[in-house]
C-alpha cells in the first residue's frame, strides 16, 4: 500500500503552523515535513531553490506539496519586486516539481486579493471581472492560471482555495490587510484598547482558521473527477466590519473601546469584496463553514485566555460570568507544536 508523505513550505508561517498539525494527525508525524526558511522546522528549504526542492521530494519520498510560503498583501506593497519573485516564482518550482517527479497532489492557496474594483462588491461569484490592484493580488491571479495550466498541460492534479481574511489564535498578525481581526484580540484582553488600521466600516471577507484548514483537508480528499475549478475556488465564511467585531468583542470585555485611524491597507481593503458567493465549492465538494461572528469570537476569546493564563468575562444574554483557564490537553498540545514551529525571529519573508 502507498504511503502518503506530504511536504508543507511555509510550514512556520500562519495556515502552516495548524495545516501542520491537522495533517500530522491525519497522516502521521514521521509522513508529514514541515519545511521553512526557519531553524525551528523540520528541514530547512528555501522554495526558490528548484534543485534543493527536488532534492528534498526524491530523498524523503513526497507524494504530496502543501506549498504556502509566500509575501502577504501589506508587506507586498512595501517589497514589490521580493513579494513577485516569492510568489511567482516559487509556485513554479513546486509545479514544475510536481510535473517532474510526478506527484500525487498539490495544494496552493489564492486569496480574495484576486479581485479589484471591477469587481461586485458583495456576493461576488466564481467568474467575474477580476482586476487585481496590489502586487500581492496580481501575484495570486498569476498563480490561478499558472495552476491551470500545469493541469491542462500536464496533468499536475493541483487544487486551490481563495481564502478570505484568516483569523488564528496560534499565529501573529503576519503582514496582511486584514490582520486587524487578529491583533484586535490580543489588544482587546492585554489592554481594552484596539487603534484599527481600517475604518470602522470597511466590510470583508473572514474565516475562522478552523474552518480554513478543514476545507483544505476537504478538497484534497475530493475524488479528482469531481474537482471541476483548476483555477482557485471561492470560499466563503463570514463577512464583517471592524465595528462589527468591537461591538460582539464589547459583549465579553464590556469596558473595550476602539479607535480609528485608516493607512494605506484601508485603501486596498476597500478594493476587495465585503462577501463572497461560493457555490462551486458548495457542489463540487460540500463545503460549508461550521463558524459565524459570534462563535469565532467566542472561541478567540476563550482559547487566547488560556494561552495567556487570563480569565475572561464571557456573556450569556444579558448575563456575564467569568470563565476561568483550565488545562485543555487538546489545545496545549496544538499551541505547543505551533510555538515550536514559529518560535524563530521575524524576517521580511512572510509565510500564509
Amino acid at each position: 500500500m502507498k504511503i502518503d508523505r506530504i511536504l508543507v513550505i511555509g510550514a512556520c508561517g500562519q495556515i502552516g503552523t495548524e495545516l501542520t498539525v491537522a495533517l500530522r494527525e491525519k497522516y502521521g508525524r514521521y509522513n508529514v515535513i514541515a519545511a521553512d526558511k526557519k531553524i525551528t522546522a523540520d528541514i530547512l528549504l528555501d522554495v526558490m531553490d528548484h534543485e534543493e526542492l527536488s532534492n528534498v521530494v526524491r530523498e524523503c519520498s513526497v507524494t504530496q506539496i502543501y506549498h504556502l510560503a509566500a509575501m502577504l498583501s501589506a508587506n507586498g506593497e512595501q517589497n514589490a519586486d521580493a513579494a513577485w519573485k516569492l510568489n511567482v516564482g516559487g509556485l513554479l518550482n513546486v509545479l514544475k516539481v510536481a510535473k517532474e517527479r510526478k506527484l500525487d497532489k498539490v495544494f496552493w492557496p489564492s486569496s480574495i486579493a484576486v479581485f479589484g474594483l471591477g469587481s461586485p462588491k458583495y456576493n461576488c461569484p466564481q467568474n467575474t471581472r477580476i482586476e487585481p490592484n496590489t502586487v500581492y493580488g496580481i501575484s495570486k491571479r498569476a498563480g490561478e492560471y499558472w495552476c491551470n495550466y500545469y493541469y491542462e498541460k500536464y496533468g499536475v492534479d493541483v487544487r486551490s482555495l481563495r481564502f478570505p481574511g484568516l483569523i488564528s489564535y496560534t499565529a501573529l498578525p503576519g503582514g496582511g490587510t486584514t490582520d486587524y481581526a487578529v491583533d484586535i484580540f490580543h489588544q482587546a484582553l492585554e489592554k481594552q484598547y484596539y487603534t484599527c488600521f481600517l475604518s470602522e466600516d470597511n466590510c470583508l471577507p473572514m474565516m475562522y482558521m478552523p474552518d480554513a484548514i478543514r476545507a483544505t483537508l476537504e478538497l484534497m480528499d475530493t475524488p479528482k473527477e469531481k474537482i471541476s475549478i483548476r483555477t482557485s475556488y471561492n470560499l466563503a465564511g463570514m463577512s464583517f466590519a471592524p465595528c462589527d467585531l468591537a461591538a460582539e468583542i464589547e459583549k465579553y470585555i464590556p469596558d473595550f473601546k476602539i479607535s480609528y485611524e485608516p493607512d494605506y491597507r484601508n485603501a486596498i481593503a476597500n478594493s476587495w469584496p465585503a462577501s463572497i458567493k461560493d457555490d462551486n465549492a458548495r457542489k463540487d465538494w460540500g463545503w460549508e463553514p461550521a463558524y459565524n461572528l459570534e462563535s469565532m469570537t467566542s472561541d478567540m476569546l476563550e482559547k487566547l485566555s488560556i494561552m495567556k493564563g487570563m480569565p475572561v468575562l464571557l456573556s450569556s444574554g444579558n448575563s456575564q460570568e467569568e470563565f476561568q483557564p483550565l488545562a485543555h490537553e487538546t489545545l496545549h498540545s496544538l499551541l505547543g507544536t505551533a510555538n515550536s514551529l514559529r518560535e524563530v525571529t521575524k524576517t521580511h519573508v512572510i509565510n500564509e
